[in-house]
């Protein structure tokens, strides 16, 4: 009887580098303005080399890559609108004002 099931830790690492080639294959090829097809197309096919393909490939004119350069910024949290929010109340609150002395 064959076992299928073991592939090993090679295997398994191979898979990864494998799929992870043609997720970043196809961001970078959108980032470059030629869609994702492309990136995953080549990233599947040819796994590392693909990878480099679609790094070397020049990037379209208005593409993010050229607008933006090749990692986007990151973007800071918009600050928040509204009324500021009310003090928390302290553990050592003042007594109420007493009245003054009737004469």
């Amino acid at each position: 009887m064959t076992i299928f099931a073991n592939i090993g830790a090679t295997g398994l690492y191979l898979l990864f580098a494998w799929l992870l080639s043609a997720a970043i294959g196809s961001w970078v090829t959108d980032r470059k303005g030629y869609g994702e097809r492309l990136g995953l197309t080549l990233g599947l096919l040819l796994t590392a080399v693909g990878l480099a393909i679609a790094v070397l490939l020049p990037g379209r004119p208005g593409s993010a890559w050229k607008t933006e350069g090749p990692l986007p910024k990151r973007r800071r949290a918009p600050p928040p609108v509204g009324p500021p929010a009310a003090a928390a109340p302290s553990s050592t609150a003042t007594p109420p004002p007493s009245e003054p002395p009737a004469e």
